[in-house]
């Protein structure tokens, strides 16, 4: 069978050639420029309509130094929050005019700078990113502030530096729900907590240890169990340990939905009841929490609303010359309440 031939794209150039014309004069004619005459509009337009051209907007935009792409760096895109992260940002960053290119880290630091160097090469506009569990430093985001292009962190940073910022109130999430706990009449609250170095978990931990206290419940270190990465399996191994304790919690507020889910799994597998005998409470509210039996209680993380927020910045900071200060957003969380942890209904 004969090869099919491929039909190659037309260039401005060609039709340059073709009409004996310069490339700008045929880029003015396109563009209806008052220079050029209408018989030579004519002339260019019904040829680039015969050789089917098509402009090449990436390449115009280049040359305007204004590519109007905008990346974007996730951990991962498996499960709802970063699912609906981006769905927040493509459509936010549709209505201005950019498309989007997003990149995975697969939860690897080497591999998110790959990330950054690719996104760099396609000449991007600016970069939206949630840093990824392995990430320690901030040493890779360098190279993109030092090159002037608008770099807003969404959902994880690193404690310590001053970014531009999308983020949830973490902080009021771990607190919410762990005093949920608490007025269910839960006293031995434990806690599944993500790595510390990410802000998002030290802020949902401290938000548990300050509802205890506001109620003047006892912090038990031993029943706060830290989990890297935070995942089901982590969740599972968590309840076993806590389940061997002399006194077992009543209750377990955790940082990742994943993890809350493990311990459902232990607590069936050991025949004690949810809510009666353990209470749970997870965050970010996935799309299996209303799914299990009982259904999981969940802190929601605001997922669309954080991703066009994030791009709302990207915009803001593009206007800014000289840039100003940083700017953080803060979104407040709400506590999604069912059967796990309800036992006063």
């Amino acid at each position: 069978m004969a090869k099919r031939r491929e039909t190659k794209q037309v260039s401005i150039t060609d039709l340059a050639k073709q009409l004996g014309l310069s490339v700008s004069g045929v880029s003015r004619a396109l563009n209806n420029d008052s220079r050029i005459s209408q018989a030579t509009k004519q002339r260019v337009q019904a040829l680039a309509l015969q050789l089917n051209y098509q402009p090449n907007h990436l390449a115009a935009g280049l040359r305007k130094g204004k590519s109007k792409l905008l990346g974007v760096i996730v951990p991962y895109i498996d499960g709802r929050f970063f699912a609906v992260v981006i769905k927040g940002i493509e459509l936010a960053a549709s209505q201005a005019g950019f498309s989007v290119i997003i990149c995975q880290s697969n939860e690897e630091v080497a591999h998110e700078r790959q990330n950054i160097e690719t996104l760099l090469r396609a000449q991007v506009e600016g970069i939206l990113v949630s840093v990824s569990r392995t990430t320690h430093d901030f040493a890779h985001f360098e190279k993109v502030q030092n090159r002037g292009i608008p770099l807003v962190f969404f959902d994880r940073v690193l404690p310590g530096t001053e970014v531009n910022a999308v983020l949830l109130d973490d902080y009021t999430g771990g607190f919410i729900a762990t005093e949920h706990l608490i007025e269910q009449g839960c006293q031995r609250i434990g806690h599944f907590a993500g790595p510390q170095h990410l802000g998002i978990y030290t802020h949902r931990r401290q938000g548990y240890l300050d509802a205890l206290r506001k109620h003047g419940l006892p912090v038990a270190e031993e029943q706060i169990v830290y989990c890297d990465p935070i995942t089901l399996d982590a969740g599972r191994e968590a309840m076993r340990q806590v389940l061997q304790l002399p006194e077992r919690p009543d209750a377990i507020f955790s940082s990742s939905d994943a993890a809350i889910a493990g311990a459902l799994q232990v607590l069936e597998e050991h025949g004690l009841q949810v809510p009666q005998e353990v209470a749970l409470a997870g965050f970010s509210n996935e799309m299996f929490t209303s799914l299990t039996t009982p259904r999981l209680t969940s802190v929601d993380q605001c997922c669309e609303q954080m991703g066009e927020a994030a791009v709302r910045l990207f915009l803001d900071l593009q206007q800014a010359s000289p840039p100003t200060a940083t700017h953080h957003i803060v979104l407040q969380p709400e506590l999604l309440i069912r059967a796990s942890s309800l036992r006063n209904s």
